[in-house]
């Protein structure tokens, strides 16, 4: 029987071990647009490839306060944890009447206050945040939202609208919402 510890750490040096991999308090996940595309896709009910997708790290809040103190406002955030968030377009997009062509890129914003700076960077394959601002291609200003609800783990998730979709960024109290047409 394993002892009950006090955090997460703890729990990764004295619980279970994995002998091939130690586990990560920020596990990766991938959201697609349409949302349901894998189910799709397997069911036979869809033969195209989906509009985007998008790879990141769930970092979770643990208590902490996160936009403004973990977070710093006008400072560069990967959108996750770990390895850069990249989203891939397998058909060309548009936002805020910018052409974004087909293809990969990583993602990141520079949060403030009452709005975000997303950014769309061609330095693929990077772990972190490793900012080279001659690979930015993109940026959109976004307005963000205050919620009663705070998120436990940041959470991304394509949500269609009566004119495309729009890309949800929830962490905390924060909802932002990147809009693509297609």
């Amino acid at each position: 029987m394993v002892n009950k510890v006090q955090n997460d750490s703890e729990f990764i040096k004295k619980g279970p071990a994995n002998p091939y991999l130690p586990i990560d308090l920020s596990p990766a996940d991938i959201i697609y647009l349409p949302a349901d595309y894998p189910v799709l896709k397997m069911s036979g009910k869809i033969k195209t490839l989906p509009v985007a997708r998008v790879i990141y790290s769930r970092p979770h809040k643990q208590g902490r306060k996160i936009f403004g103190a973990l977070l710093k406002y006008g400072e560069p955030w990967r959108l996750g944890a770990n390895e850069a968030t990249e989203v891939e377009f397998f058909q060309p997009v548009t936002i805020q009447d910018k052409k974004i062509g087909k293809g990969r890129y990583i993602m990141y914003c520079i949060p403030q206050p009452g709005s975000w700076t997303i950014v769309l960077n061609n330095n693929i394959y990077s772990w972190g945040l490793i900012l080279d601002a001659n690979k930015d291609l993109f940026r959109f200003k976004i307005p963000v939202q205050h919620s009663d609800v705070s998120i436990e783990f940041f959470t991304m998730v394509f949500e269609k609208t009566d004119t495309a979709s729009n890309l949800i960024m929830a962490w905390d109290d924060v909802v932002a919402k990147l809009p693509l047409s297609y």
